[in-house]
């Protein structure tokens, strides 16, 4: 069978997707606007190693398969190449479609940006502090010019909220960091601590806006790097501060309020108990801690990611809960769960925005990073904008608080971080 029609196979006959392999071959819908182009023979051996998403990804990121057009839309319309399920069979299939088992014989080895099993820092407990130390800096210790280019001048690799659908990316971040503010009541004067800190974005909002003396923490070095500067070229010292630390090593206690902005999916579903109980020490009565996350929509199957493509090239060791699972875990710590919302579409919102920059500076950004690595962030985050769409994952903010003598919650009788409607 001509090559462009097995990858027309994998990826769905009703795609309309135009394919073309380096043997001559074309299939699918002629003249489409995404056009994946099978470039040389190590492609189709990723494939046959690892049919599916992450043999194509593999491919894709090794520049053996390139994708003419929108990459959001390519993967919109390529929803087949996604299964995860694929019988044995069919595998054997495709397999003979592509060559036969010799292919098998050479492995090829996967890209470089790819974790894999082998690699010395991934050994060791699951989520120990080394462990997770080099995790958090596969991920964020990319290149603080990289992340500029792609997240605009916040800095905030979180999910926005958008006040309008027609807010720019900035508009929509400040107003993400003054609804956790409002969230946690913050007033000068407070003492505000954000674990898993990024590039100080909450940190810096509260001190400028609130008066509130705000700790950040972060595993990346490269985060507290640049977050340490910015603050310096604010003028924001005697309030903002970032370390470069794991939050399970910060030693003060007698914070006003927490905030969790993008942290709990690192982790790991055997240690949420141990995390919220340390948050909530960390409190004085009346404290309140707010915790933002992405999450699954349910609890069923495995929490933690240990195959496919986003845990060998994003987010090694991530897990994922159900909002409802992190409520009783936070709830477990002895925390009265106040209010909990999903701002999913925002973050699709919040994606859309972050290709379109990595769109507008890709020859600067692969310059800088390394066209693999650049790939790798193409297909992550168009991938990861459908996902939220489709409701694959959501993004949840939950408000606990410790209550004074286990009774008072110090709490409005209604929500107040809203503005009234008119």
């Amino acid at each position: 069978m001509p090559l462009a029609e097995v990858f027309e196979r994998v990826a769905g006959p009703d795609a309309p997707v135009e394919f073309v392999a380096y043997d001559g071959s074309r299939a699918g819908k002629s003249g489409a606007d995404i056009t994946v182009s099978v470039r040389t023979p190590v492609a189709v051996s990723y494939l046959a190693q690892a049919p599916g998403a992450l043999g194509l990804a593999r491919a894709y990121v090794s520049g053996n398969i390139d994708v003419a057009g929108d990459m959001y839309t390519a993967l919109a319309r390529l929803a087949q190449v996604q299964r995860t399920d694929m019988p044995l069979s069919e595998r054997l299939n495709l397999l003979n479609q592509l060559g036969g088992p010799k292919l098998l014989l050479k492995r090829v080895p996967p890209p470089p940006q790819e974790v894999r099993v082998n690699r010395r820092w991934l050994s060791g407990r699951r989520h120990s502090r080394a462990r997770d130390a080099s995790a958090i800096s596969h991920h964020y210790d990319v290149s603080n010019t990289f992340y500029e280019w792609v997240l605009g001048p916040s800095m905030a690799y979180t999910c926005a909220c958008f006040p309008a659908v027609d807010a720019t990316l900035e508009q929509a971040q400040f107003h993400k960091f003054d609804l956790v503010a409002r969230k946690l009541a913050l007033k000068p004067g407070m003492r505000l601590l954000d674990v898993g800190c990024g590039w100080g974005g909450m940190v810096m909002h509260a001190a400028r806006h609130y008066g509130v003396r705000a700790l950040g923490v972060t595993l990346s070095e490269q985060q507290a790097l640049w977050a340490q500067k910015a603050i310096k070229e604010a003028g924001l010292e005697d309030l903002a501060e970032v370390r470069h630390l794991d939050y399970r090593e910060v030693a003060e206690t007698g914070f006003d309020a927490v905030s969790s902005i993008g942290l709990t999916e690192h982790i790991g579903k055997a240690q949420l108990p141990g995390y919220f109980k340390f948050l909530y020490d960390k409190l004085v009565p009346g404290g309140r801690l707010l915790n933002h996350c992405i999450t699954r929509p349910d609890n069923t199957g495995p929490a933690a990611v240990t195959e496919g493509f986003i845990f060998r090239y994003v987010f090694p060791d991530g897990e994922l809960e159900g909002p409802g699972y992190l409520m009783s875990q936070m709830n477990g710590a002895g925390f009265e769960i106040r209010h909990e919302e999903n701002l999913r579409e925002h973050y699709a919102l919040t994606l859309a925005q972050w290709c379109a920059n990595l769109d507008a500076h890709w020859d600067e950004a692969v310059a800088e990073v390394g066209e693999g690595t650049a790939r790798v962030w193409r297909l992550y985050m168009a991938g990861s904008r459908l996902g939220f769409e489709q409701n694959v994952v959501q993004l949840h903010q939950i408000l606990g608080v410790k209550l004074i003598d286990g009774t008072d919650a110090a709490m409005p009788l209604r929500p107040d971080w809203e503005p009234p409607l008119a």
